[in-house]
């Protein structure tokens, strides 16, 4: 990954946080900070592929992507719905990016010492 989506991931998954904590405060301008954070993250998730034969990095790049656009979802849901329904995506989607992000690399560790 270049220096380049690596500072794009970063400043997203900051904004990204810092929408999803000002939404707590009910803030106007707190969801479309967190969707335009969460769309830099997943766009940078989504350019990243894999282009391996790995079967089980496919799957949890499957997962990594299903998670991503989780969150994006989770940032249109804090929009258009003025209640709390969006906890629960973001929910899921914090699990699945979670997971994904701690198997996918001991999978490659595996993949490379093979």
């Amino acid at each position: 990954m270049s220096k380049y989506y690596s500072a794009i991931a970063t400043v997203g998954a900051v904004a990204l946080l810092l929408g999803a904590a000002l939404q707590i405060t009910q803030l106007a301008w707190a969801p479309y900070l967190y969707l335009i954070g969460a769309i830099m993250f997943a766009y940078v998730q989504v350019i990243s592929g894999y282009e391996g034969k790995n079967i089980i990095i496919r799957r949890l790049r499957r997962q990594q992507i299903i998670g991503a656009t989780l969150l994006v979802v989770a940032g249109v849901m804090m929009i258009l719905w003025k209640r709390n329904e969006w906890v629960v995506c973001l929910t899921i989607a914090a699990v699945l990016e979670m997971y994904t992000a701690f198997r996918i690399p001991q999978e490659e560790e595996k993949e490379k010492n093979k």
